[in-house]
């Protein structure tokens, strides 16, 4: 990667406490709690359970399992605080896909590692009213288990002191049009501790989320 590459990689990986203004909230906010929410509540019927469990806090990191392009609005349209995910770097690559990646909030990440600016923006992000939400899975996954899990958000978790709460969701996956054809189901978990203990942390969510779905915890993936 050339300087000049890197310079603008670090620019959308790096994302500073005051870059998570009212403005980029407020458009977050109209996104998902405006648009995508009457989409939700009209067409799948949405129910949400376990809204207590969420901490007062921003010392935390959302973990959902994932069914469909669907889920990361709907984590989003169900919490009361901003949610910043991690994009592929390529995706600022497209002048558009940076624009509105931008003002969502998300920020760049290299799938090969982990880097010292997504664990800086991660640490940020608890000195505002926003929480980093990420899918273990990594893509869209069948329903009826969980399996391909990685380990990284909990090596975030361990290196960001922040603990997990797991989200389980249901029904995302059926695409539906007309009113009240759908049915999602999202239950929130109680938080998981951070602690060294990465693995365990992993299969504690996995449990979870297994409870929450009723889906099948397969276990990590083997290449973690």
């Amino acid at each position: 990667m050339s300087n000049d590459n890197k310079k603008t990689h670090n620019n959308y990986s790096l994302r500073e406490p005051e870059f998570y203004n009212k403005w980029r909230r407020m458009f977050l906010f109209i996104v998902t709690h405006i648009f995508y929410m009457i989409r939700f509540k009209l067409v799948y019927r949405l129910e949400v359970y376990g809204r207590e469990n969420i901490p007062s806090n921003n010392d935390f990191i959302i973990a959902a399992n994932h069914l469909s392009t669907l889920d990361p609005p709907l984590v989003c349209a169900v919490m009361n605080k901003g949610v910043a995910y991690m994009a592929k770097k390529e995706l600022f690559e497209n002048p558009f896909m940076r624009w509105w990646l931008n003002w969502l909030g998300a920020f760049a990440v290299d799938r090969e590692k982990l880097g010292v600016s997504t664990i800086k923006t991660v640490r940020n992000l608890t000195a505002t009213g926003w929480v980093l939400g990420i899918f273990p899975q990594g893509t869209r996954q069948e329903p009826g288990e969980i399996s391909n899990v990685t380990k990284g958000f909990a090596s975030l978790a361990k290196s960001t002191k922040c603990g997990i709460l797991p989200i389980g969701i249901t029904g995302t996956q059926e695409v539906k049009r007309w009113p009240f054809t759908g049915k999602i189901i999202v239950k929130i978990g109680e938080i998981i501790p951070y602690s060294d203990d990465i693995e365990g942390m992993v299969n504690k969510w996995g449990e979870a989320i297994q409870n929450l779905t009723g889906f099948k915890y397969k276990g990590m993936h083997a290449h973690t």
